[in-house]
């Protein structure tokens, strides 16, 4: 089996499936940090906090699939997507970081303006990632 198969049938699917996790992760803490703006109920900000932490561990586990499969399609010289995906997924995980050190904070500082705008970019940016992950559509023979 060459690197071509070993890449389009191990590590691409388990790539996406493990890609999933941030993205569900990511926009769920979005969402609960919108819930916590507006109701001030702290657990809101904890689930937030969680969220993003699990979102930072799955994260990273794809980041290692995905810079595996930037490095074999650099071999086979088809990487333009590759790129702009690496690149959104590790800005994601480094703004993810600084969210949940953002989160660490006590009461209304942990979330506020900055931490609202940390979420929807880590948001944002995991979409960009998935949707590049999820559109590369390649014919394996």
């Amino acid at each position: 089996m060459n690197t071509h198969e070993i890449s389009g049938a191990v590590i691409r699917p388990l790539h996406r499936l493990l890609l999933a996790f941030p993205i569900a992760l990511f926009t769920f803490a979005l969402f609960t940090d919108i819930a916590y703006l507006r109701s001030a109920e702290m657990q809101w900000s904890n689930f937030s906090a969680w969220s993003i932490a699990l979102a930072l561990v799955f994260g990273g586990v794809a980041g290692v699939f995905s810079i595996v499969d930037l490095v074999l399609s650099l071999r086979r010289g088809r990487s333009n997507w590759r790129i702009v995906h690496v690149a959104s997924l590790a800005l994601a995980w480094i703004l993810g970081l600084v969210n949940a050190f953002k989160h660490s904070q006590d009461a209304w500082s942990s979330v506020g303006a900055f931490g609202l705008i940390l979420s929807l970019l880590c948001t944002l940016l995991v979409l960009v990632a998935g949707w590049t992950a999820y559109a590369d559509r390649e014919i394996v023979r």
